[in-house]
């Protein structure tokens, strides 16, 4: 396998934030899609973000954008198809997800949903806590995209039964003092992580 291409989900309307770009929204000395990218790169063959709208606003980041492929906004699942589309041609294998929204996860999540992977003998791979699943944290692989694009046309937009389908490993995290899936939906989540910076 090569190494994954890594997609960041930014492509939600942040309806909970008042709309616009979460991602873009000032944390510590930059913004909050700052610490995501600099979490990721280190762990990815290459990185792209999946969002909607102008791609110009996202000029500071030396990625692709993709918006989804699909109209209407149809959720976590449009951005994974999207990061399919991409990395294939590009010689990808697999691509591995992060949401935009979630500044402090786990330094070592490509490596650990590969070895789960590879240790439960499935294709997908989702990350977990004692508290559950956090879907948007996945690998994929490439080549089940035809199956996902028919999916959604056909109305699916559920990120864990669509990989049920298709079999997936569950890679399990510690909690730890800090949550590291904790996300930013509120304007006292945003609160609450610049405290924990």
């Amino acid at each position: 396998m090569t190494q994954p291409f890594g997609i960041i989900l930014a492509g939600g309307l942040a309806r909970r934030m008042g709309g616009g770009d979460k991602a873009l929204l000032p944390l510590g000395a930059g913004v909050l899609l700052d610490h995501v990218w600099d979490r990721l790169i280190p762990q990815v063959g290459d990185a792209a973000i999946n969002a909607n709208g102008d791609p110009e606003r996202w000029h500071a980041y030396d990625a692709d954008i993709l918006p989804d492929t699909l109209p209407d906004f149809p959720g976590p699942l449009a951005g994974v198809l999207a990061g399919m589309r991409w990395a294939a041609p590009k010689g990808a294998t697999h691509i591995v997800t992060v949401a935009g929204d979630t500044p402090f996860f786990p330094p070592d999540l490509v490596p650990q949903l590969l070895f789960a992977a590879q240790r439960q003998g499935k294709p997908i791979a989702i990350a977990a806590t004692a508290d559950g699943w956090h879907p948007t944290f996945g690998l994929w692989p490439v080549d089940l995209a035809d199956d996902l694009e028919m999916e959604l046309s056909g109305g699916m937009r559920k990120i864990l039964r669509w990989a049920e389908k298709h079999g997936m490993a569950q890679a399990m995290f510690p909690s730890g003092a800090v949550d590291p899936f904790f996300n930013i939906n509120t304007p006292d989540d945003l609160i609450t992580a610049q405290a924990l910076l």
